[in-house]
């Protein structure tokens, strides 16, 4: 697995594998026995296109290892099921979670597939009775469903999202307790948290997390970094990622290199702090 390619003639992620974790995660593959910043999160973290991602430029202006232990389209239920992922982020001396979207975790309401979060697996009895006449087998990746579902009966909707930050809440704080470290939570997106207010801005990434939910978790946190990209770093758009040519409006969707580059200075005051303080 080691050199496996995702999405072909692009980027070679060399995809590796740690004892005791069922994840996958980029490499090439790190060394456990020296001091290190264990970081967690989905896309963005992993690094998508993006020949040295945040975890790699923080780590240069550290002077410390951090292992990018992101994951292609993960959410919280991805780590906080994994046991070898959980062990490798507690011994390290400070864990960066990347704030991950609230629909990519199971909830009273639906489950996805425990490693690959974007998967719908199933709906429960009480989003049927929510969602009365939808039909829920024509689903498979929560992003369409929903899309779907938000068109299809916005009311519903509404309830659906606030039963999904209440989980996120929730699972963060019981992914911090299991961490026993000290934990930096990183907002990175093109836009602050607290412009995410009302129903037209629920969908923006990350999905239906806000300036309350961050709030909610800063007594259990070491510290809560928040990279809202530049205007002039989004300007830059896709400049300096690689990708195949019929991946270029994927790319599109994602923060290029200089938004990592952004995240990178930001996480550099708050993590050598916590070092400093020792």
């Amino acid at each position: 697995m080691s050199y496996e390619r995702i999405g072909g003639a692009g980027l070679d992620y060399r995809l590796c594998a740690y004892d005791g974790s069922r994840l996958a995660f980029r490499g090439p593959k790190r060394e456990l026995d020296e001091p290190y910043v264990a970081v967690l999160g989905g896309t963005e973290t992993f690094g998508k296109f993006i020949p040295r991602p945040y975890a790699d430029r923080l780590e240069d202006k550290l002077g410390r290892p951090c292992l990018n232990f992101g994951v292609m389209s993960a959410g919280l239920d991805a780590f906080a099921s994994d046991l070898g992922v959980l062990s490798m982020a507690a011994r390290a001396e400070v864990v960066i979670v990347q704030a991950m979207g609230a629909h990519r975790l199971s909830n009273r309401f639906y489950s996805v597939h425990p490693r690959r979060n974007d998967r719908f697996l199933r709906a429960s009895d009480a989003m049927q009775r929510l969602f009365k006449g939808v039909d829920f087998t024509e689903f498979h990746f929560t992003n369409h469903m929903l899309r779907e579902l938000a068109v299809r009966q916005p009311d519903s909707f509404v309830l659906l999202a606030q039963e999904l930050q209440q989980a996120w809440v929730a699972r963060m704080r019981q992914l911090v307790e299991r961490l026993g470290k000290p934990v930096v939570l990183l907002w990175m997106a093109d836009h602050a948290p607290e412009e995410k207010r009302g129903f037209a801005h629920v969908a923006s990434a990350p999905f239906a997390v806000t300036q309350d939910m961050l709030e909610a978790l800063k007594g259990q946190l070491a510290g809560c970094v928040i990279c809202s990209a530049s205007a002039a770093a989004l300007a830059r758009g896709e400049e300096g990622m690689l990708y195949a040519p019929q991946e270029r409006q994927a790319a599109l969707h994602l923060l290029g290199p200089a938004v990592h580059e952004e995240a990178a200075e930001a996480l550099l005051p708050v993590v050598e702090g916590l070092f400093t303080r020792r």
